[in-house]
């Protein structure tokens, strides 16, 4: 059984994915909230699998939020999963350098969001289509202008290619297929990745690599 907390200061949109989470067999909602600083108490208290956090919740915001789940080590096993409406922008990256497993838009499709929810319980990350290949095209016109940001390193031609196949959407263990490498591997070249990558400054945004060739 997936157990999930649900953030997210909406009360519409909340109690539409409760509906949506409470028709699964597999997944149990085991509470909700609408402010972060609620969610890390009740992260703290019912120890969910999954936590879908809203990124702009009032009191803590939902990258402080996903922040402190993360360093919190009685918080380890809770995958952090952010929502967002307004799809790429600047919390994109401080999201994921954050410790978020998955970034998705709300207008997500509900087997979609079904299918982000099982992926983030495995360990494994995602990204809503669209919110990857934006992040990938903003990387190449990067690129092609002044390089890696200033004082980053580029990333590896392992890290390219692993960020390349989560864009398509292959899961850690596929990934790990593919480049005959373990899934903790794979993971950790998609992290290190993102975090060389990240923009001078918020509105540069950040972007994946693409493949080469």
């Amino acid at each position: 059984m997936i157990r999930v907390l649900l953030v997210d200061d909406q009360p519409l949109i909340r109690s539409g994915f409760r509906a949506l989470l409470d028709l699964e067999d597999d997944i149990e909602v085991v509470a909700e909230t609408g402010d972060g600083l609620e969610g890390l108490a009740l992260a703290r208290e019912h120890l969910p699998d999954i936590a879908l956090v809203d990124i702009r919740i009032p009191i803590v915001d939902g990258v402080e939020a996903t922040r402190r789940i993360a360093a919190d080590p009685a918080l380890a096993g809770v995958h952090v999963v952010i929502l967002t409406d307004y799809g790429l922008d600047e919390y994109v990256f401080d999201a994921l350098r954050a410790g978020a497993a998955e970034f998705l838009v709300k207008d997500v499709q509900p087997e979609g969001f079904l299918h982000a929810v099982r992926v983030a319980a495995r360990g494994d990350a995602l990204l809503a289509p669209s919110i990857t290949r934006r992040l990938i095209d903003r990387y190449v016109a990067q690129l092609l202008g002044t390089g890696a940001p200033a004082g980053l390193e580029e990333p590896t031609a392992r890290e390219r290619e692993a960020v390349a196949l989560v864009a398509r959407g292959l899961s850690n263990d596929q990934i790990a297929d593919r480049m005959v490498i373990s899934p903790l591997t794979a993971k950790t070249h998609v992290n290190w990745a993102m975090t060389k990558l990240r923009a001078r400054d918020h509105d540069e945004g950040i972007g994946a690599v693409h493949s080469a060739g």
